[in-house]
Order: C-alpha cells, then sequence, then structure tokens
C-alpha cells in the first residue's frame, strides 16, 4: 500500500479538481481508481467517503465566504442523509463484494446519465420557496443509505431528484455540496469503527482532495459551466461502468 500512496495522492487531488468544475464529488470515480491499482474494495469505499468529504468541504466553504448557502433549505437532507448513512455503510458489510460491485456499476450507469441527459435547465425558472420537508427528506434519507453503502456520497442523487420537485438548480447545487460532507463523514465513522481505513492515506489524500476540491471550485465560479463540465464527466462515469461489466463478465 505505501507503493501506492502517491498515486493515491495525484488521484485524488485531480480527480477532486475536475468533479469540483462540475459541482459533485468526485468518490464515484475516484473508488474505481483506487480499485484498479489494488486497493481493496473494502478500503477504497470509506476512502472515498472521506475524500468527497473535504473536497466538497472546500467548496462549501467558497459558497459560505460568498454567502450563496441556504441552510435551512438543506437542514432535512443534511439530517436524513447523516442518520442513513451510516445505516448504509453497516449494511454494506453484510452484502457480498460482488454483489456491491454490480449494485455500484448500476450507480455508474445512472449517475453518469443523470449526468449527461438531465436537463436542469428546463427547470431553472422553478423558485420553489414552500418549506415542506418531505420531499427533501425522502432524498436524504435514500442519498444517505447509497452513500453509506457505497462509498460515493449523495451528490449524483441530491441533485436530480431535488429540482424535479421544482426546487431551483442554482440553489440545489448549493445545497448538494453543503450536505455531501455531513452524509460523507458519518459513513466514513461507520466504516472507521468497523476498521476498514488507513489514516496515513486518509491523511495525505484528504489534504489533496480539499485542495483540488478548493481550486476546482474556483475555477468553475470564474470560467467555466458547471453543466458542461457534467456532460462530460458523465461520459466518462458511463465508460467505467461498461469497463467494470466487460472485466466482470
Amino acid at each position: 500500500m505505501e507503493s501506492h500512496l502517491l498515486v493515491i495522492v495525484f488521484l485524488s487531488f485531480g480527480l477532486s479538481f475536475i468533479f469540483a468544475l462540475g459541482g459533485v464529488g468526485s468518490a464515484v470515480i475516484l473508488i474505481p481508481a483506487l480499485a484498479w491499482i489494488g486497493v481493496p474494495f473494502n478500503l477504497a469505499r470509506p476512502t472515498g467517503l472521506f475524500v468527497n468529504c473535504v473536497s466538497m468541504l472546500g467548496a462549501t466553504w467558497l459558497n459560505f465566504r460568498e454567502k450563496k448557502l441556504d441552510v435551512k433549505f438543506g437542514l432535512p437532507i443534511i439530517v436524513s442523509s447523516f442518520v442513513t448513512a451510516p445505516v448504509g455503510a453497516w449494511a454494506g458489510h453484510f452484502f457480498p463484494t460482488q454483489t456491491l460491485l454490480f449494485i455500484f456499476i448500476g450507480f455508474l450507469f445512472f449517475s453518469g446519465s443523470m449526468m449527461m441527459f438531465f436537463k436542469g435547465s428546463k427547470y431553472a425558472n422553478q423558485y420553489r420557496e414552500d418549506r415542506t420537508v418531505a420531499g427533501p427528506l425522502g432524498v436524504g434519507v435514500l442519498a444517505g443509505f447509497v452513500s453509506g453503502l457505497l462509498g460515493v456520497g449523495g451528490g449524483g442523487i441530491i441533485s436530480p431528484l431535488m429540482v424535479v420537485q421544482g426546487f431551483n438548480p442554482k440553489r440545489v447545487a448549493m445545497v448538494t455540496a453543503f450536505s455531501v460532507p455531513f452524509s460523507s463523514f458519518s459513513a466514513f465513522v461507520t466504516y472507521a469503527a468497523m476498521g476498514s481505513v488507513s489514516v496515513k492515506i486518509l491523511v495525505f489524500a484528504g489534504l489533496a482532495a480539499w485542495t483540488g476540491g478548493y481550486l476546482g471550485t474556483r475555477v468553475m465560479q470564474k470560467k467555466m459551466k458547471p453543466q458542461s463540465v457534467k456532460r462530460l464527466l458523465g461520459g466518462v462515469l458511463i465508460l467505467i461502468g461498461i469497463k467494470f461489466l466487460w472485466t466482470m463478465a
């Protein structure tokens, strides 16, 4: 594992930077990348969660500084995903690795398709301001469980489901970046309690991920359109899913 440390740091920084350009966490692609360089899947998942947490904290810090966060809007998602993420992490230990890999492949196709084909722009003029909590709570429950089970963070679930409920896409993007660190952290703590972490990897990968997420968000806010980046990243996720299926066939 020591020989892989530099590669893990490079991947954590690079993928956090690239995925921050699209406003999402990098765990969904970091986990297969770690698996391909020889990191066991049960160690790759908590590492992905930790990297997701710190990279999205970098993005959230920028949003907070620019006063773009709506804490009350995101609170139902944060609370419900924070509670259910450990349940997903705990449940993951009862699934065979092969089964989890197939579930993970399904998530790659779902997340990649939503990034490529979901047109949030057609909801851009919707400004749902009611404070109903049922919809966001349900989204948080699902996102938290999947985040813990697969180690991917819940951003790929939160964003599309909140937008189709009528919430403005720009507000949802800010809340997603704000919510993901909470669910990722609670699931990560569960993995840590079960002994499935490497402290040395987490320290170096975490520092690299925070820097990558912060810089990627700066570049995105000033120079790039997140939707264009998301389409590209979505295509990459689908190709990775196909490669996984080919390898397991």
